[in-house]
């Protein structure tokens, strides 16, 4: 099998989906996508360069996919004449509704009908478009993914599930995210062309609930190294259940795969109880309130009780003792459980980071470049093996290694607006006079999303007017909870030229470098400053509340400046400075 881009090098769909000896066939014809070449090609390295032999009972792959090549997209596009509304400065929920009212092309409808007649697991439905994941302009969750249970008992009602879903995530080419991403890389968005991946969702039912056990994400760069790790060691992010807590910024558990025993550095045990992951996402199998607008419409979140319930926590969580302030791997006492995965890392009851690090090694060689996988894996969640390890997406990381200075006595600088001993990025930036800041005073965390709308708001301002920006704020940026950070999605906030995340006592959460948010930011080289509270320097609000305001919202303040601020970040240290004259 080839790994280039054009359909006509891969097998056709077989309508014997889970029969069929090819793991990827392709329904029209056109390009793959970037998503579907970018497994094409991981599929090709693990059959070239991955030995199962070396471990027993563990099982890695792509799972099983069928790609809807791009002139197929053009086909419905045209045939609905839907450019036009999909050009236009209409609201999401109308590019969407249009798309749904319109016919899909009549060279797929009968390949698909018979794909969902033989299938019966649960689907998901993801944005396969010809800039996703490029190195230079990374599309990472710019683009939407639709999860369907895939569960009536009807073909028609299946097939009329899957024909939304794919119309959804064609329309979200079109969204108001999509359309301000392009805006930032100068690329006109008519002419995007989307493929679309129809995949097996990797996981188990679990009464009225399918999700995998363990959803991953590892990167060989780490731009936050903690304890005896260096970034050269990588990272990795785990979570119970359906990956979406950690590419949308929720709390999950981060290691090295270097130094898998040395968990995230808490302060105690009882910090690191009240940080970890206390909720799951997972595909509702119940019958769900119709939603078809609505990309989350399947999905359901859950405490960990329901996971408890499930039995799935034995290889996954400790248990906290109260009374002693001690966390006891596994789930063979009673108290409360904290999602550590203490049997998987600690005592390597299951192989699965070694796996990790040996595919991080692989397709490192293989790209020639820093990597970030994501992967979903399942498991007996009594006895462990066999494990199945399912491969979702690989795309190479930006990581820029010029050589750039900062000395200790610079940290203590008088004009220095910003110091942080923790940031990501490298290089140096002179061309930032506008700053946009979350005013302390007025910050709230029950007001977050009225926040990002504020900034949202700001940022168009200023891109439209080609003048680039340091934003300010608190919490984690891009969460998808407002309780841990601002939550705004990438393209609210891409005309920011360096990024400042504060804590107040309020707000102190851990960064998080797992989502789309962070491959984004990384790849466009956009400098990250973590500032706590606590730290000495840290940010001078002073000077920043006597600079006159261009403009001012309830939250929100923009200030320019005569000359431009001078931003330099020395990545091997991981530390930054941003002064003024």
């Amino acid at each position: 099998m080839g790994t280039h881009s054009d359909t006509r090098g891969y097998p056709r769909f077989n309508r014997d989906f889970f029969e069929s000896d090819e793991r990827l066939t392709v329904i029209g014809e056109g390009q793959l996508g970037g998503k579907a070449l970018g497994l094409a090609l991981a599929k090709r390295t693990l059959e070239t360069s991955w030995s199962p032999a070396d471990f027993p009972n563990v099982r890695v792959e792509i799972p099983r996919m069928v790609v809807i090549g791009t002139e197929v997209f053009e086909a419905f596009m045209d045939h609905n004449a839907l450019y036009a509304v999909a050009l236009e400065d209409s609201s999401d929920e109308r590019v969407v509704q249009a798309f749904l009212k319109a016919e899909l092309p009549p060279q797929c409808v009968g390949d698909l009908r018979a794909l969902i007649a033989c299938v019966h697991r649960p689907l998901a439905v993801r944005s396969s478009g010809l800039l996703e994941d490029a190195l230079n302009h990374p599309f990472a969750g710019v683009y939407a993914t639709k999860m369907i249970p895939n569960n009536q008992a009807a073909v028609g009602e299946r097939f009329r599930r899957l024909c939304e879903a794919i119309k959804y995530v064609w329309a979200s080419t079109f969204f108001q995210d999509a359309k301000n991403y392009m805006r930032t890389i100068d690329h006109p968005i008519r002419e995007e062309r989307m493929a679309i991946i129809i995949q097996e969702i990797v996981g188990d039912q679990f009464d009225k609930r399918f999700y995998p056990i363990v959803s991953g994400v590892v990167r060989s760069h780490n731009c936050y190294p903690t304890g005896p790790a260096a970034p050269e060691d990588g990272v990795v992010s785990l979570a119970l259940g359906l990956g979406k807590t950690i590419v949308d910024g929720g709390v999950c558990w981060t290691y090295s795969p270097r130094f898998p025993k040395h968990g995230p550095p808490y302060c105690s045990t009882r910090d690191l109880v009240d940080n970890t992951q206390t909720r799951f996402w997972s595909v509702s199998m119940e019958p769900a309130p119709y939603d078809p607008i609505n990309e989350a419409e399947h999905l359901v979140q859950s405490e960990l009780d329901v996971a408890e319930w499930d039995d799935v926590l034995r290889f996954t969580a400790s248990t906290y003792d109260h009374n002693s302030d001690r966390l006891t791997i596994g789930t063979g006492v009673s108290g409360a459980r904290v999602l550590t995965f203490g049997r998987i890392l600690q005592l390597e009851d299951l192989p699965l980071n070694s796996v990790l690090v040996r595919l991080a090694d692989c397709f490192k060689t293989s790209l020639g470049a820093d990597v970030e996988i994501e992967f979903a894996a399942t498991f007996d969640p009594r006895n462990g093996l066999p494990l199945r390890l399912g491969f979702l997406q690989v795309r190479p990381m930006m990581v820029a290694h010029d050589s750039v200075e900062i000395l200790d006595e610079e940290l203590h600088d008088q004009t220095a607006l910003v110091v942080s001993n923790r940031v990501l990025g490298n290089g140096i930036t002179r061309d930032v006079a506008d700053i946009v800041y979350v005013k302390p005073s007025s910050f709230d965390s029950r007001n977050t999303t009225a926040i990002a709308g504020e900034i949202a708001s700001f940022n168009t301002k200023l891109m439209d007017r080609n003048r680039p920006y340091l934003l300010i704020g608190f919490g984690r940026w891009g969460s998808s909870d407002p309780w841990l950070g601002i939550p705004s999605t990438w393209p609210q906030i891409c005309g920011a030229r360096a990024i400042v995340e504060a804590t107040l006592p309020g707000i102190d959460v851990d960064a998080s470098q797992g989502s789309h948010f962070f491959h984004n930011m990384t790849s466009f080289g956009i400098s990250y400053f973590t500032v706590r509270h606590s730290d000495t320097p840290n940010i001078n609000w002073g000077w920043l509340d006597r600079q006159q305001a261009v403009s001012e919202t309830l939250f929100v303040r923009h200030v320019h400046l005569d000359r431009p601020l001078d931003i330099r970040v020395d990545g091997r240290r991981g530390r930054g400075i941003i002064t003024h004259d």
